[in-house]
Order: C-alpha cells, then sequence, then structure tokens
C-alpha cells in the first residue's frame, strides 16, 4: 500500500482536487483512490469520506487494514438501533472481500453489544457460527474466534446460574444443562483441529471440566497435534519469509492439495491472496480449484468477483469469470453487465479486447438455437459481432494504434457461423470480401482458409473463383495456390477450366520468377559492391603498409623477411585482445604480446634501438609476468572488466570494492607490455559464495564506467555461454521509458514515477563508456501501478523531451532464417565465439562483409527455375580469376 507523504500536496487540503480531478478522468486509479482516503480522514470529514470509501469499494476488494479503519469509524458515529444495522451491513460486505480473522472477530464482538436486542443471542451464535467455518481452522490465528465464541457462552452460563441459595428449577435447571453442553461441544470441536498452542487449550478443558474427558476427544486431539506438526515448517516459512511469501504460501498449497481437505485448501489460498491480492496467476489458480472441484455457486462467484476486482487489468481473469457465471447458468443480463464491465477494464495490449470479445461471442452463440430460422437470440449475436469488429476499429486501434487483430479472427468466426450454422454463404462471402480488403489478400493461408469454407458450405463456382483471385493476389506462397488451383480443375473442371488455370498460374509464376530474379540480381550487385569495396580496403592498407616499409628501409632497419602477411584481416583490431591458450594442467595464459598475430605467426621486430634503450625494453617487457589462471578455480573466481584504462593501483581499488562480497584471495590485474593497465582483471576468492555474491556488483560504476562482473568460464570448454542479468521476456510491473534527456538523474526519474505507485527500482541504461542512452526501465510493485503509469506518464514531457513509456517487453532476437542459414553453411566460415556479453564494440569481425552478405545465387529459386550468376558471367576469360567468397572462405580457413 502506498503511504502519500503530506509534503506531496504542500497543504492538506490542497491535494483533494487534485485527487478528484484523476479520479474522474480514471476511476481505476487505486492509488489515487488511497490518497484521497486518507486526507479526508485527517481532515475529519466523515460525510465525504464515507462517500469516498463507499465509490472505491465498489471498484475494489478492499484491505483488511481499510475495512478495520471504515468500520471503527462507523461504530463510533452509530448509536442508534437504524445505525447499528448499517454497520452489520457494512460488516457483511466486508467479510466477503477477504477472509480476515480479524474482520470476523470485530465482527462478533460488535454483535455482542446488540445482545440485548430480540434475537440477539441467536444473532451473536450465528456469527460465531460463520466465523469458525469461514477461519476456524487457521492455524495461528483461529484460536482466537473459538475462545471468544467459549467466553460468550462461558458469560451466558454466568446469567443462567441461580441465585446463591435458591433451588432452581426444572426449566433453570435444562437451561443450565443445555449451555453446558453448548461449552462442551466447542472444546471438543477446537481440541480436534489443528491449531497453535492447542495443549493450552486442552489442559483449561481439563480443569474446566468436572467430568472426565471423553476418549474420543483425546483421540481426536492426539490427531491433531500431528497434523500440527506436519503443518508448522510451513507456517514457520512464512512466519520468516518477507513478503510477498509467494513461493511460501504456494509450497503451503501443495501440502494442502495432497492432503485433500477442500476446506483447508481454500483457508490456504485465501491467505496467500489476503496478503497478494494483485498476483492474477495466483487468482487464476485459486479459482480454477473452486471450479473443477468445489463447484460451489455462491463459492465459486464470490471468487470470481473478487479476482477480476483486484486484477481487472487481466484478461483471463475476465474470461474465465463470464464461463463461470454461463456454467452457473447466471441471468443473461448480468453476464452481458459483467461483459461491459470488462470492455471499461482497462487491458493493456490491444489483443486483450481480442480475446474477451471473442469469449462474449461465443457465450451469445451458444445460447442460439439454429433449428430456428430466426430468432431473438440470433439476432443479439449479429449484432454483437458487428459491434466487436467496430469497437476493435474504433476504440481499440484509436488508444493501442492497432485493432489486435490483423487476420480479423472475429469476422472468420463470424463468417463460420454464417456458413455451418446458418446456411447464409452470402453473408459469409460478404465477411470474407471485408477480410480480404484489410490487407490480408496477399497471404496464402487466408485464400485457402476462404476457401476450404467454400469448398464445405458453398459451390465449385465460388471455389474456382475465389482460387482465381488467390493466384492473382498471393505474394508469399504462390505455388501452393496455384497447386490447389489446378488440383480442384484436375477433379471437377472441364478441359477448357483446366487449360485456363494452367495458363493463368504459369502467367502468374513466370511474374512471380521474374520478380525474384530482379531481386537476386539487385542483391548479387549490393554484393559485388561491397567485395569490391573490401579489396579497395585491403590494397589501401597494403599500400600503406608498404609506404611504412619504404619509409623503415632509407632509415636502415631490417625487416623479417615474412613480414608481407602481418596486418591482413584487421590483425591491429584483433590484437587488443587478449588471446587465451591452453598451458599445462588447466592453466589458461594470457598473452599480452601485441605482436602475435590472428593466426599465432611471429610479427615484425621493432626498429634497432640503442643498446642501451633495447636492453631498458626487454627487461620491462621481462619485469610484466603473464598473468596465469587456473581453471580449476573457476567457481572462486569471477572476471571484471570494462575498467578504466587509467585506472591507479587496480589491486588496492579493487580490494576495497570487493572485500564487501567475502575475503579476497588474489586479484590479478591485465597489464600490456607497455605496462599500462588493459581494463581487466580476474579476482579470486576464499569461498564460492564470496564469488557468487561479487556478481551482484556487475554494472556498478567504477570511476563513471559500468564495471561488469561476469562468471569466470573457459570459452574454449562452453563457447555458447553467456551472460546477462536482467529478463528478457514480458515483465508487466516493469516499465520500459525511452525519450529521456541524457542530463536527467535517477533521482529526477523516480520524482515522476514514484507519483504512480511504489517504485522498486529504476536502472538508466548507459553504454560501456557510462554515458547515459536516454532509456531506462522502471520497476513497480505491482501490475496495477505499472499500468497505470503507462496510462498517465506516456508522452509526457521531461526537460523538454517528449518520453514514450511502455510496459517491459523486450523484442526476441532475431535469427537467421533458414535460407540464410543455408546460405551460411555454404562458406562453411567457422563461428565467432564472443564473451559473456556478446561482441562488444572492440571485437571486431575478421570476416569481410561481402561473406556476411548473400553470394552470387546459385541454388534453385521456389518456382524451381535455374538462376545464372551475373558476377560470373562478368569476368572475361583473359584475365585472371577474381576470388569470390568462397574463396575468400577457403584461404581463411588455410591459414
Amino acid at each position: 500500500m502506498v503511504e502519500v507523504e503530506t509534503e506531496r500536496f504542500g497543504v492538506v487540503s490542497s491535494g483533494r482536487p487534485e485527487r478528484r480531478a484523476r479520479l474522474s478522468i480514471n476511476a481505476f486509479d487505486y492509488n489515487c483512490h488511497l490518497d484521497l482516503i486518507k486526507l479526508l480522514r485527517q481532515e475529519g470529514e466523515l460525510v465525504k469520506l464515507r462517500r469516498a470509501r463507499q465509490k472505491m469499494s465498489e471498484l475494489f476488494p478492499l484491505t483488511e487494514e481499510i475495512w478495520l479503519d471504515w468500520l471503527k469509524d462507523e461504530i463510533k458515529m452509530a448509536s442508534e438501533s437504524s445505525e447499528r444495522e448499517k454497520v452489520y451491513e457494512l460488516f457483511e460486505r466486508a467479510v466477503k472481500d477477504y477472509i480476515c480473522p480479524e474482520i470476523w472477530l470485530e465482527y462478533a464482538q460488535y454483535s455482542i453489544g446488540g445482545i440485548g436486542q430480540e434475537g440477539g443471542i441467536e444473532r451473536v451464535r450465528s456469527i460465531f457460527e460463520r466465523a469458525l467455518t469461514a477461519v476456524g481452522l487457521h492455524v495461528t490465528k483461529g484460536t482466537a474466534l473459538w475462545e471468544a465464541y467459549r467466553e460468550f457462552e462461558n458469560a451466558i452460563l454466568e446469567t443462567a446460574q441461580p441465585a446463591p441459595g435458591s433451588v432452581p428449577s426444572p426449566e433453570q435447571q435444562q437451561m443450565l444443562c443445555s449451555q453446558l453442553e453448548k461449552i462442551h461441544t466447542l472444546f471438543r470441536r477446537q481440541l480436534g483441529i489443528p491449531l497453535l498452542d492447542m495443549e493450552t487449550s486442552y489442559a483449561e478443558y481439563e480443569e474446566w471440566s468436572e467430568d472426565p474427558i471423553p476418549e474420543t476427544t483425546v483421540k481426536n486431539y492426539k490427531k491433531a497435534l500431528q497434523q500440527l506438526e506436519k503443518c508448522k515448517p510451513y507456517e514457520e516459512a512464512l512466519l520468516g519469509a518477507e513478503t510477498p511469501k509467494l513461493a511460501e504460501y504456494q509450497a503451503y498449497i501443495d501440502f494442502e492439495m495432497k492432503a485433500g481437505d477442500p476446506a483447508r485448501i481454500q483457508l490456504i489460498y485465501e491467505r496467500a491472496l489476503a496478503e497478494n491480492c494483485l498476483v492474477p496467476d495466483l487468482w487464476a489458480r485459486y479459482n480454477q480449484y473452486l471450479d473443477r472441484q468445489l463447484k460451489v455457486k455462491e463459492l465459486v462467484l464470490s471468487a470470481h468477483d473478487r479476482a477480476v476486482r483486484n486484477c481487472p487489468w487481466t484478461v483471463g481473469l475476465w474470461i474465465r469469470y463470464l464461463l463461470a457465471m454461463e456454467r452457473h447458468r447466471v441471468d443473461h443480463s448480468i453476464i452481458s453487465e459483467m461483459f461491459e464491465k470488462a470492455l471499461n477494464a482497462g487491458f493493456i495490449q490491444a489483443t486483450d479486447y481480442v480475446e474477451i470479445w471473442q469469449a462474449y461471442l461465443d457465450y451469445l452463440r451458444r445460447r442460439v438455437d439454429f433449428t430456428q430460422d430466426s430468432s431473438k437470440e440470433l439476432e443479439e449475436l449479429r449484432s454483437a459481432f458487428a459491434r466487436a469488429v467496430e469497437y476493435l476499429k474504433q476504440e481499440v486501434e484509436e488508444r493501442f494504434s492497432e485493432s489486435g487483430d490483423p487476420s480479423c479472427t472475429i469476422m472468420q468466426n463470424w463468417a463460420r457461423v454464417e456458413a455451418r450454422l446458418c446456411n447464409n454463404m452470402q453473408k459469409a462471402r460478404e465477411l470474407w470480401d471485408n477480410i480480404m480488403t484489410k490487407g490480408n489478400a496477399k497471404y496464402a493461408n487466408m485464400w485457402l482458409e476462404y476457401y476450404n469454407l467454400e469448398r464445405a458450405h458453398g459451390d465449385t463456382q465460388h471455389c474456382r473463383k475465389a482460387l482465381h483471385r488467390a493466384v492473382q493476389c498471393t505474394s508469399d506462397y504462390p505455388e501452393h495456390v496455384c497447386e490447389v488451383l489446378l488440383t480442384l480443375e484436375r477433379i471437377e473442371g472441364t478441359l477448357e477450366d483446366w487449360d485456363a488455370a494452367v495458363q493463368k498460374t504459369e502467367n502468374r509464376l513466370a511474374r512471380v520468377n521474374e520478380q525474384r530474379a530482379k531481386a537476386a540480381e539487385k542483391e548479387a550487385a549490393l554484393a559485388k559492391l561491397e567485395e569490391e569495396k573490401a579489396e579497395q580496403r585491403k590494397q589501401a592498407r597494403a599500400e600503406k603498409k608498404a609506404s611504412k616499409k619504404a619509409k623503415k628501409a632509407r632509415t636502415g632497419e631490417k625487416r623479417k623477411a615474412d613480414d608481407d602477411d602481418e596486418g591482413e584481416w584487421g590483425q591491429e583490431e584483433e590484437a587488443e585482445q587478449p588471446s587465451k591458450r591452453h598451458k599445462g594442467d588447466g592453466l589458461l595464459e594470457e598473452d599480452m604480446e601485441v605482436e602475435m598475430g590472428l593466426f599465432g605467426r611471429s610479427g615484425p621486430e621493432k626498429p634497432d634501438r640503442p643498446a642501451n634503450q633495447k636492453e631498458k625494453a626487454t627487461t620491462s617487457r621481462k619485469d610484466i609476468p603473464k598473468v596465469l589462471h587456473d581453471s580449476s578455480k573457476d567457481n572462486v573466481t569471477v572476471f571484471v572488466s570494462n575498467l578504466s584504462y587509467n585506472m591507479a593501483e587496480p589491486e588496492v581499488k579493487l580490494k576495497e570494492l570487493f572485500e564487501s562480497c567475502g575475503e579476497v584471495a588474489e586479484i590479478r590485474p591485465v597489464f600490456s607490455n607497455k605496462g599500462t593497465f588493459r581494463g581487466y582483471c580476474y579476482v579470486e576468492f576464499k569461498e564460492e559464495k564470496s564469488a557468487l555474491q561479487a556478481l551482484a556488483l556487475d554494472r556498478q560504476a567504477v570511476e563513471g564506467r559500468p564495471m561488469f562482473v561476469s562468471p569466470c568460464v573457459d570459452k574454449n570448454k562452453h563457447p555458447d555461454f553467456k551472460v546477462f542479468r536482467y529478463s528478457t521476456t514480458l515483465e508487466k510491473h516493469k516499465l520500459f521509458i525511452s525519450g529521456l534527456p541524457f542530463s536527467c538523474t535517477k533521482e529526477e526519474l523516480e520524482d515522476v514515477c514514484k507519483a504512480h505507485g511504489n517504485v522498486k527500482d529504476i536502472r538508466l541504461v548507459t553504454n560501456r563508456a557510462g554515458k547515459p542512452k536516454g532509456l531506462a526501465y522502471v520497476e513497480y510493485e505491482n501490475e496495477a501501478q505499472a499500468s497505470q503509469a503507462v496510462l498517465k506518464m506516456d508522452g509526457l514531457t521531461v526537460k523538454e523531451h517528449v518520453i514514450k513509456v511502455m510496459i517491459s517487453n523486450p523484442p526476441l532476437r532475431k535469427l537467421p532464417d533458414k535460407a540464410e542459414a543455408g546460405r551460411a553453411s555454404q562458406f562453411a566460415v567457422p563461428r565467432q565465439v564472443y564473451g559473456a556479453r556478446g561482441k562488444g564494440r572492440t571485437q571486431l569481425s575478421m570476416v569481410p562483409r561481402a561473406l556476411q552478405r548473400q553470394g552470387n545465387p546459385v541454388a534453385k529459386a521456389e518456382n524451381g527455375m535455374v538462376q545464372n550468376s551475373a558476377a560470373a558471367s562478368s569476368a572475361p576469360p583473359e584475365e585472371p580469376k577474381k576470388m569470390s567468397n568462397a574463396d575468400f572462405a577457403k584461404m581463411l580457413l588455410k591459414k
């Protein structure tokens, strides 16, 4: 629950108009309701406070704290009997939202105050019995209710005792025996239930009872004690866990599910939901259990209603609610009203509206008796289909810039209903004509779907017409629809039909092949252009290198004869990355010699220097030790990178930083041959848990740069190992914000975001140098707050920058399609292995860019025609043969 600080509003009363304005815009702003209620309670405006609470309770189930505050305020004002009845009604509403022992106990105690009214005692007993049914099995809080019930019955017993020295009448004696039996029964019922501190209750019963405890009661008590011992580990886990305790509650639920007691399963679900009322998956599992196992109408519908009121943005809960109402034969008007509420719930995706409409349309379709030519239900179904199409086009598309139904599934289902159930193919054809005009005519599967419907419920003439249009319009798989057309004419067509189909398919495929050939030529030309650019770059490097050799030769410096090949293929860039080599038993040697080439050949020697300088350089190089790493210690070592090259004394700096994770055994920074720090090192700990804790320091800013901390893994043994600490899937409680000004700080962004909910974490995205990229991820406490923040913050102006806000759902990595994979296999270029975070900016590709594109196409096209390579035919025979991409790849592999 979000606590609103009064300082945010300046003076207390000044915040109220703002809250009311926000509620008038979006009544489902949960936090705004809380803010307004708190302000009104502080001001003591009880009438307006009652109205605000009433409005909120109509939209959301209220938590235990809100209900108790409301009930206490109303109890203070209730003096007349009519006002007491209103408090009773309020209690009845409160106990329906959540199963809370405190509210039930408050209810029972309040009812004792009306014991003097007619039927007061029976009313109190009825409330206590309902309370025991609801929460009497609560292991930790159920005892308080049992004891309160017994105290009430003991008080009744005291009032029924005759005056001292008097002889009770037979009626009094009978009433005393009856009251004593009620208390005996309460003790026996309580002792048969596993509750904390039940040993004290047993001792109290022994002391209170004049007769020995019955053997049956003792047996049930021992059995309950055994069951309590089984429950204690789960209760202790809940007691020691931090909110939200989902894992602990799920383990407890699994335990009770195995035991199979429906009352205990229901109670543990209710306990979990009381603390996690905004977790849609928990509501879904609970409702599924009630739907499939208990099947009690009042219980099932109440749980579904509370689920959608707590998580109105979750379309799956609304769909289950509609199904449950239909299953229990709820009146049609109530179901329709609930569907209208679902439309106003504020779903976060356009596809959610498609799903809720489809669920409602399925319900309406099941109401129709299709044996009748016309009926009220059928007209209502058709009207709903038309309204759904219009709603997605107007309301949803205006909000999300998409209808959520690009393939027109609702219209397709409408067409199926008209064709199969109403025998109205004319209407189905009109619908499919509308579907095709919405950009679906280019897809073969859409045409085939229509063809199958026409084939099953239409006639051959319309089938032929549909396939002819499909051949003309399809652009993704024209061969498929051509084949279907020819199959149709082969089975049912005349010779004229066959000739017309063959001619049309041949013409269409010829145009397709021509288009594909042009596209292939264009791609081949681009590939050739890239190849020529690569050759020019290679020649430029060779000329630059030759000029350097000539310059050094003029100064009398000696060079090695085989220096001719050094520097090609971007060797200078590759040399900046340390190469790992196995040496000895499990040891890895960091080779920091810049002179080593890409394939291990010796590079050029440095020019001759004066004797003292050469000796000094040699000594300096010898003084720099090789950085050895024992791969057997990977589990206690982390690899640290992206550090500043100018870091002074990295061992001291990093030791201070990593000592917070545990005892550091050794820090091994990596230096170049010139003695400068290379920006990465190995940090070895004494214990493995310290290394795991050190991974939490990943991305921490060190001297203005984000420090990368990753596990130490031998890439030769695990070439595909990658580390990415953040989720790459949909997170409905987290927002992605783009368009932020680079000067925006974390604190400034938090000030903007916290007005819409409880912000748990903010991450500003930076590059390797620690510079901001104008992007951020903001994590809220729950999905409701995140969805509200999207509605309020999207399009907001921050420092003259308009930001975009959306639910965090990173796009999937694009994998190469089969065609590209096939081309890549022709070249057989070895897969390059990158580091733990993928290819960095300093890791340049060793393969010419021409090899990364499609080469000259020589394979068959999809239509079966072979395309000649333009590049291969352009070279005159008298000139030397130019090297193709494949030749480059072979040369690379021979190195």
